[in-house]
């Protein structure tokens, strides 16, 4: 039976590029989305990937919504790519809480709300592979985007200590710092704003979708098996941790 993925963000993005590599890799993949309906319908038409709609920010929905992922796929969730995520952009000083809470639930507390509900299964089995997508932003920082940095930096920390409870369990954790990549959120940005991003890339260019999920392909195959608490920067040479 093919090892069963769930990529969370996983109709748009980064995340629909994972979920495609996954699919072409063999995985049978279910995609998690919240808001989009036109957009994840569109690509579940064009990839034939499963598509499930919960709010990952909340425990009992992303306990539920995983339940069904395993009854549909006929067994337990192996691999998991946490890549949801939002943005709400805002000077702390202009931040309201509403703000602050939307991205800390959405962007970290997903991590655990999703982990929570496979890691046993995972321990069980003897295998697994998780995928935390966090921000060069969560490396750096950014100025307007203390919530988004702050919930980015905490996957980090996630990973790590994720990655050493599920070390000795045949489980791999590992986290992916993208830098600035050509999608929709990175596409709401101002255009002057985003020439001088551009200018501070030593490559030159915005990242790809694909690039990013060529890295997450890779992390969750059992080539990778020896990799776990790592942090794979792929920024084109914006930021060397």
């Amino acid at each position: 039976m093919n090892r069963i993925a769930v990529v969370t963000g996983g109709t748009r993005g980064i995340g629909s590029a994972v979920a495609r590599r996954l699919k072409e890799s063999g995985y049978a993949v279910a995609a998690v989305y919240h808001g989009n309906d036109a957009a994840a319908a569109a690509f579940q038409h064009e990839t034939g990937i499963g598509i499930y709609k919960w709010d990952v920010g909340n425990y009992e929905a992303c306990e539920a919504g995983l339940r069904g992922v395993t009854k549909d796929f006929g067994g337990a969730v192996e691999v998991l790519v946490n890549n949801a995520g939002i943005t709400r952009d805002a000077m702390l000083h202009k931040m309201t809480p509403t703000q602050w809470q939307q991205v800390i639930e959405t962007d970290l507390t997903s991590c655990f709300n999703m982990c929570r509900a496979v890691i046993e299964p995972m321990r069980e089995g003897g295998f697994g592979r998780i995928v935390n997508v966090s921000s060069i932003n969560g490396q750096k920082g950014q100025a307007g985007q203390t919530n988004y940095a702050a919930a980015k930096a905490g996957v980090l920390g996630f990973t790590k200590a994720l990655a050493l409870e599920t070390a000795a369990k045949g489980i791999t954790v590992n986290a992916v710092a993208p830098g600035y990549t050509a999608t929709e959120m990175v596409a709401e940005v101002a255009e002057n704003v985003l020439a001088k991003i551009v200018a501070q890339i030593p490559v030159g260019r915005l990242g790809q979708a694909d690039e990013i999920a060529r890295v997450v392909q890779f992390l969750v195959s059992d080539e990778a098996a020896f990799i776990t608490g790592a942090t794979i920067t792929a920024n084109g040479g914006q930021y060397m941790a």
